[in-house]
């Protein structure tokens, strides 16, 4: 393993983090620092990851200017038996970053050239300067300032973080005067923004038989509703074989999940425009305003490069688990549906996802592709483990017992639907997951978008 344009690697936590960030942000692709691993590859560990961790957040906070918030992700890894962290780094739209000591000058901007972080010529600073967005909804003032967010305190809350008083500052929610921006706006508990779910009869739009229409409240609470209602259409199909009777869902819920979640955090509000998502008999249409980002390639656009358009909701929907980490959402969607299922156009991405019976017939979708997270989810990630088989587990209290019976019936279950489904707070789920996973039984896959696994009947 060697350095390269996009990969960077530090032995120890070093003075010069700053400068590798703010190269990787002015870079057009972006990059990875990893923290433990020394120039050669070789890996050396650290002795205090958690705590590193806390001290890159602060520091990335406090000396890289414009914020970086919401552009890098820092993520524990194991090697070799040894913690090293790894920050992904977005490619930032308002270019040049630098330094907050030295300014928007030679000493302070720097850009990623082959495997080294190299002074920016002060051409390039200007050059960059000049093109920097301006029409984001961080610089655009709400038309409205009598917000309130109660509906995102909630949600931080049941996420196990709290807001403060000076939330909206730290959350970046405020214009540079400080009043509430167009991000505040979208994330208030009152806001005209309009949401539309169609369903058709048929493959066209000449037959519309339902339309639902969600927002005009907190877009996280919106973004809910609509991955809600699509789940509800999501409908299992059966097919019967020969050797077995096989369930499968039209959709990947996986793929499915992503392509909604990337719609809201992706789209270009500036213009007032919102995502659309479409039902019809044959497929499902996903679209949202803004076409592929300034600098963007399409090859770079499928290899997971991430250039976000909002970080402020970035950051609100990672915070919240909605986003499990940069640029890790396209690449999960091509797990499952191929490049063919992305178009794009100068001021619109369209995902379509056909329904399972139509993408194998016409070869865009590999049955076992899908079978696999969802056909075979009742017997393969659960185990084929019954009510009985948990009730005779002696290792096992009774409220895990009852947290296994509900992903039993529902592998890709969450911790609200669980605490919700038992009348208890999502802290409490918490701590009996951890609790049934320390005890062997139950495993993870795919993060906060990924599914459970139940071990039982294999230990």
């Amino acid at each position: 393993m060697t350095e390269t344009n996009r990969i960077e690697y530090k032995r120890e936590l070093s003075n010069g983090l700053e400068k590798e960030v703010i190269a990787f942000l002015n870079y057009r692709e972006g990059g990875i620092i990893y923290i433990g691993i020394d120039k050669e590859g070789s890996t050396y560990g650290l002795a205090d990851a958690d705590g590193d961790q806390l001290k890159i957040k602060d520091r990335l906070k406090n000396n890289v200017r414009p914020s970086a918030l919401g552009l890098f992700d820092i993520v524990s890894e194991e090697r070799d038996g040894k913690n090293v962290l790894k920050i992904i780094v977005a490619s930032g739209p308002e270019k040049p970053y630098h330094l907050k000591k030295y300014g928007m000058s030679e000493k302070g901007c720097f850009i990623r050239l082959g495997s080294a972080a190299e002074p920016m010529p002060q051409k390039m600073i200007e050059e960059l300067f000049a093109k920097r967005t301006r029409n984001s909804i961080s610089k655009i003032r709400a038309g409205r300032q009598d917000l309130s967010f109660s509906q995102l305190k909630i949600y931080y809350e049941e996420s196990g973080h709290s807001l403060g008083k000076a939330f909206a500052k730290n959350l970046e929610l405020l214009t540079e005067d400080g009043e509430f921006n167009y991000a505040g706006y979208l994330l208030a508990d009152k806001n005209n923004t309009s949401i539309k779910v169609a369903k058709y009869s048929g493959t066209t739009r000449t037959d519309l038989i339902e339309s639902n229409e969600y927002g005009h409240e907190c877009l996280v609470k919106t973004t809910k509703q609509v991955i809600d209602k699509i789940a509800v259409e999501n409908r299992t199909t059966t097919k019967i074989t020969a050797k077995q009777r096989q369930q499968a869902n039209l959709w990947n819920p996986i793929a499915l999940r992503e392509a909604i979640i990337n719609a809201f955090v992706h789209n270009d509000y500036t213009n007032e425009i919102t995502p659309k998502f479409e039902v019809f008999s044959d497929r499902i249409d996903i679209t949202s305003s803004g076409g592929l980002p300034e600098g963007l390639s399409r090859q770079e656009f499928f290899e997971g490069f991430s250039v976000p358009r909002n970080k402020e909701l970035m950051r609100i929907f990672k915070d919240l688990e909605l986003v499990e980490q940069l640029g890790s959402g396209i690449p999960r969607i091509l797990e499952y549906y191929g490049k063919e299922s992305f178009s794009f156009s100068e001021n619109f991405l369209r995902m379509t996802f056909m329904t399972k019976a139509t993408a194998i017939k016409k070869g865009d979708v590999k049955d076992s592709q899908i079978d696999s997270v969802t056909g075979g989810v009742t017997g393969g990630v659960t185990g084929g483990v019954t009510d009985e088989v948990i009730d005779a587990t002696a290792t096992l209290t009774k409220r895990q017992k009852e947290v296994l019976k509900l992903i039993t019936t529902n592998p890709f279950i969450t911790y609200n639907e669980i605490a919700e489904a038992l009348s208890i707070n999502v802290s409490a789920v918490g701590k009996h997951i951890t609790a049934i996973k320390n005890k062997g039984v139950l495993i993870r896959h795919g993060g906060t978008q990924g599914y459970w696994e139940i071990t039982l009947n294999k230990n």
